[in-house]
């Protein structure tokens, strides 16, 4: 009579019904972990992608910004350049108007400080320096003359006398030749910083 052990077959069957369930977990389970670092790899790449392309945007934007102000900065040097060119003409304009006002003056002067008696022959200047010549018929003139000069305040003091000749004439009697130097001091200019002591100094010396 033949006995069959089915309790072992029932035993080894069930060890089969519960190997199985724990390798499909172990299976799940990696693909889920294999899924899940797909997952992060590719978001990991995808949010450097985006981060990239923001910062191809912001470098084209940057340069766009670099170029407008490269432009700005070009009309603004454009416009220095022509300020600095007005300017100087208007400088330049002021210190003609300043030049052409300047002799009127002087020679407004000069004929104001002539005294009776007295008539200018000749007139000459150097820089800042006249040279004036004339005849009176007394010394007293040329004195009075002179002192009218340094009066004006157009002339720096002292007026200096070069020369006075007398001479004799059939008509007029006699007669003084003078020559004098004066200095011409525009009161409208302002004088230099260190004008007040260079002036001083000779005289401290003395």
């Amino acid at each position: 009579m033949i006995r069959i052990n089915l309790l072992a077959v029932e035993r080894s069957a069930a060890k089969r019904t519960t190997l199985i369930p724990a390798a499909h977990r172990v299976t799940i389970g990696a693909s889920l972990i294999l899924l899940a670092t797909a997952l992060g790899i590719g978001w990991w790449f995808w949010s450097l992608g985006r981060t990239s392309r923001q910062l191809d945007d912001d470098i084209a934007r940057a340069e766009t910004e670099t170029q407008q102000l490269r432009s700005v900065l070009a009309q603004v040097q454009k416009f220095e350049t022509q300020r600095a060119q007005l300017q100087q003409r208007v400088t330049l304009i002021e210190q003609l108007r300043h030049g052409q006002t300047g002799p009127v003056h002087v020679l407004d002067e000069i004929s104001t400080a002539i005294p009776e008696r007295l008539w200018l022959t000749e007139l000459a200047q150097t820089t800042d320096v006249l040279t004036i010549s004339g005849t009176t018929t007394s010394l007293t003139g040329v004195s009075d003359f002179v002192g009218n000069l340094e009066a004006s305040g157009w002339f720096k003091r002292p007026v200096d006398i070069i020369d006075t000749q007398m001479s004799q004439d059939a008509k007029t009697g006699d007669l003084v030749k003078f020559s004098v130097k004066a200095t011409i001091n525009n009161p409208d200019v302002p004088a230099a910083p260190g004008g007040a002591a260079k002036a001083a100094a000779p005289s401290d010396k003395r």
